[in-house]
């Protein structure tokens, strides 16, 4: 959920201002919820339809009520990055993607999810960690947002994990930065998760 406390009136003339020649930044604006109810309750996740108060009317929204995720871009020594490809039937593909995981544990550090998803995965620990960026994937039918952290000094952990469903057919690939970067600027890799971090990655240096 987003921290800001909720408002109902419009953007400010300072915040017009901020938005217009300040640092290119959003803006925490959440606003006031009169009324939320679950219209369906998912396998992974639900549907949410919010009445809300904005620009002195009341709206009706409904968008995915998303747990959160976690990724992890591990890199070697060579500069590769770890991907995996896996199974993906919304868009009937196998898709390379990078390990991540739903944080769907309650109370649970989102980097303790993330060292846990690259451990189940891909049989791997990491010893250096950072945060690369944190984004929503669709913010106008999602709440979800995903923080993605590079991994670094990866070696395999001490048992491998048995995996079921989409999960047991996974293909694990070390490939160069430079070529993932390649790949999703030609349009051969679709998965946004993968392409932002990437991206990122790749611009960091």
């Amino acid at each position: 959920m987003w921290p800001s406390p909720p408002r109902s009136e419009l953007v400010t003339p300072a915040e017009r201002e901020a938005l217009l020649s300040g640092p290119l930044a959003d803006l925490d604006d959440p606003a006031e919820v009169v009324a939320s109810t679950r219209v369906y309750e998912g396998r992974v996740w639900d549907v949410r339809r919010d009445r809300f108060r904005f620009g002195g009317h009341e709206l009706e929204r409904d968008y995915v009520d998303h747990t959160g995720a976690v990724a992890v871009l591990a890199r070697d020594a060579d500069d590769r990055v770890l991907l995996i490809n896996q199974y993906r039937h919304p868009i009937r593909s196998r898709d390379w993607e990078l390990p991540a995981g739903l944080l769907d544990v309650a109370g649970e550090d989102p980097l303790d999810a993330a060292k846990r998803e690259l451990a189940e995965e891909a049989d791997l620990a990491a010893e250096e960690w950072r945060e690369l960026l944190t984004f929503a994937t669709s913010p106008g039918g999602s709440d979800e947002t995903i923080r993605v952290y590079e991994a670094r000094g990866v070696s395999a952990t001490a048992q491998a994990f048995a995996r079921t469903e989409e999960e047991a057919e996974l293909v694990l690939r070390w490939v160069p930065l430079a070529e993932v970067v390649d790949a999703a600027l030609a349009g051969r890799i679709r998965n946004s998760i993968l392409l932002v971090a990437a991206l990122a990655a790749h611009a960091r240096g």
